[in-house]
C-alpha cells in the first residue's frame, strides 16, 4: 500500500515490466468449459453452489408482524429514497440527541455505482471470520426492510426491529419539530442502524452509501477505510452528468488520514478521486496496482480466484458467486478488510490463507446472479443501469451457457432503460417486459415501447402482472425441450428482483 505523493499523476501507468500488471490488465478469454476442466479436482472440493441466502421472510407471529407493519407505514409517511435535500444536518442533528452512537465503533465506509453491496457483505464476512463483531447496514433491500441492518452477518431480528425504532422514535420526532423538514426514511433508517450497532456492541461497522456520498446520510461516521467501487454514470439527475461530478459527490466519504480502497475506474473519476486523498492526507491502495486479481477460473457453482492482497498472495479461493465483476468485488473487500488490520502499514503479513477462504466460501449476495430455480434455470439480477447489466450479461454468458435465454425486465422509469436494455440485448433471445409495483416503476408499455426499438417487435413480449411474465418467460425457455439448456433472467431493478423471490418461493 502506497503514502500518494501530493504531485502524483493520476495518468501514471504501473511499470510494464511488472508481471502482475499483465495478469490483471483483461480477463482470460479462454473457453469457460476449458477452465472448468482445467480446474479440476479442485473445484469439485468446493461447495456445489452458494450458501442459502440470508433473506427473512415475514414473522411468523401475528403480533410481530403487525407490529413490523406499523413501523413500515410510518417509515412511509416521510421522504422517499428518491426524494432528497442534499444536506447531513437532519442526520447530524439526530445523532447529536442520540449521544453519537456512530462514534462508538470504527467503520468501513463504502461508495460507488455498482457492486456496493457485494462488496459490503464480502468485507462482513471476512471481518467475521476473524471473529469480530460487525454491523452491516445496506440499501434498498430485496424482500424485508430488516436486510438493512444486520449484526453478527444476519439480518436483526423483527422485534429487534421493532424495538430500535420505538426506541429512536421520540428523538426523530424532536428532531422532526426542529428542522424545515421532517426527517426521510432513509435517515431514520440510518440512525436505527447506528443505534443498534451501537447497542449490540458491534466491533465494526460496514455501511454502505445510499446515494452520492458527501451529503449522503451515512456520512456522519469517519470511515478508517473507505472504499470505492467502480463509478459510473447513474443518478444523473442528482449527483451530476459526468463521472468527474459523480465521483467528486462520491469522494467525500475520503476523512483526514483514512485508507482509500479503490477499485478499478475510469480515469475522469481516478482523477478526482486521488486529489481529495491528498487533500485528505488519505493513503491510498488501487486495484491494479496495491491489489487486485491474478487469476480466475469457473468453477462449480461459482469462481476459483487468486487474489493478490496489500499483505501478498491468496491462491485457490472458492467464491460462490458469478461473473468478473464479483472477482473484483473480491480483491477491493480483501484489501479493505486488511487495511482495517493495518496490514500493508503497520505490517507486512497477509492475513491467515485459511480464514480468508472460509470466509469468502461462505458469502452470498441475494439477487446477484442467484439461482432461484431449475428446469428451467431462472436467475435474479437486480442489475439497474448499463453498468450492472453489461456485467450480468458478461457474467451469465460465462456461467451458465444458456442455449436461449429468456429476459424478464421490469425497470424503474428514472434509470437509463435504453442502455439497460442495449446492454442485454445480445443475450436475450426474447424479452417479456413488466413492471414492479413500485410508484417509480415504469409502465409496462412504455417500456415495451424501448424494448422494440432495441430488440424489434418479434422479440418482444408485454405482461404487466409480473405472475404473468414470469409465467410467460419459463414457457418460451421451456419451448426448445426440457435438456436444450433455456433459462430465463429477471432483472431491471431490486424490486423486481425481490417480487420475483418471493413468487418462485424464496422468502
Amino acid at each position: 500500500m502506497s503514502e500518494l505523493p501530493p504531485d502524483h499523476n493520476a495518468d501514471d501507468q504501473p511499470d510494464p515490466l511488472d508481471p502482475f500488471d499483465e495478469i490483471i490488465a483483461e480477463e482470460t478469454d479462454r473457453d469457460p468449459d476449458l477452465a472448468v476442466i482445467e480446474a479440476g479436482s479442485r473445484t469439485l472440493r468446493t461447495q456445489g453452489g452458494p450458501p442459502d441466502a440470508d433473506i427473512p421472510t415475514r414473522p411468523a407471529d401475528p403480533e410481530v408482524d403487525k407490529a413490523l407493519r406499523e413501523v413500515e407505514t410510518e417509515l412511509a409517511t416521510r421522504w422517499g429514497e428518491t426524494k432528497l435535500e442534499p444536506s447531513v444536518s437532519r442526520i447530524a442533528a439526530l445523532m447529536d440527541v442520540l449521544g453519537e452512537p456512530q462514534r462508538s465503533y470504527p467503520s468501513i465506509h463504502i461508495t460507488g455505482t455498482n457492486g456496493k453491496t457485494s462488496t459490503a457483505r464480502m468485507i462482513e464476512a471476512l471481518l467475521g471470520a476473524f471473529e469480530l463483531r460487525t454491523g452491516r447496514y445496506t440499501s434498498p433491500h430485496v424482500q424485508s426492510i430488516t436486510e438493512r441492518i444486520s449484526l453478527d452477518g444476519a439480518p436483526i431480528a423483527p422485534e429487534r426491529f421493532i424495538e430500535t425504532y420505538q426506541d429512536i422514535k421520540p428523538y426523530v420526532e424532536m428532531v422532526d419539530a426542529s428542522q424545515e423538514y421532517r426527517l426521510s426514511f432513509f435517515e431514520v433508517l440510518t440512525g436505527m442502524a447506528y443505534a443498534a450497532f451501537a447497542d449490540a456492541p458491534a466491533d465494526v461497522a460496514v455501511v454502505e452509501v445510499g446515494m452520492g456520498g458527501s451529503w449522503d446520510a451515512t456520512n456522519v461516521i469517519d470511515g478508517d477505510v473507505a472504499v470505492v467501487t467502480p463509478i459510473d454514470l447513474d443518478h444523473t439527475d442528482r449527483l451530476g452528468s459526468t463521472l468527474a461530478e459523480i465521483a467528486t459527490e462520491k469522494a467525500g466519504i475520503i476523512k483526514q488520514g483514512a485508507t482509500v480502497i479503490m477499485a478499478q475506474q475510469p480515469v475522469d473519476a481516478a482523477q478526482v478521486l486521488l486529489k481529495k486523498a491528498v487533500e485528505a492526507d488519505a493513503t491510498v491502495a488501487r486495484e491494479g496496482l496495491e491489489f487486485g486479481v491474478v487469476e480466475r477460473q469457473v468453477a462449480v457453482g461459482g469462481q476459483l480466484v487468486t487474489l493478490r492482497g496489500l499483505g501478498g498472495e491468496y491462491p485457490e479461493v472458492y467464491l460462490p458467486l458469478h461473473g468478473a465483476h464479483q472477482a473484483h468485488n473480491a480483491a477491493v473487500a480483501l484489501a479493505a478488510v486488511e487495511a482495517f488490520f493495518g496490514v500493508g502499514a503497520q505490517r507486512a503479513d497477509a492475513l491467515d490463507l485459511d480464514t480468508v477462504r472460509k470466509a469468502f466460501a461462505a458469502v452470498a449476495s441475494p439477487g446477484r446472479l442467484e439461482v432461484v430455480r431449475r428446469s428451467p434455470t431462472v436467475v435474479l439480477d437486480a442489475a439497474h443501469n448499463p453498468a450492472g447489466a453489461r456485467a450480468a450479461a458478461e457474467a451469465i454468458g460465462e456461467a451458465f451457457q444458456f442455449s436461449r435465454l429468456i429476459g424478464v425486465v421490469g425497470a424503474s422509469g428514472d434509470k437509463n432503460v435504453r442502455g439497460l436494455l442495449e446492454a442485454f440485448e445480445p443475450v436475450f433471445a426474447e424479452v417479456v417486459v413488466t413492471q414492479n409495483s413500485s410508484h417509480r416503476a415504469m409502465d409496462a408499455d412504455e417500456l415495451a415501447g424501448i424494448a422494440v426499438e432495441v430488440f424489434g417487435e418479434e422479440r418482444v413480449q408485454v405482461e404487466p402482472r409480473l405472475p404473468d411474465a414470469l409465467e410467460a418467460a419459463i414457457t418460451l425457455a421451456e419451448e426448445e425441450g426440457e435438456f436444450a439448456g433455456g433459462g430465463v433472467l429477471v432483472t431491471g431493478s431490486v424490486i423486481t428482483v425481490g417480487e420475483a423471490r418471493l413468487l418462485l418461493g424464496r422468502g
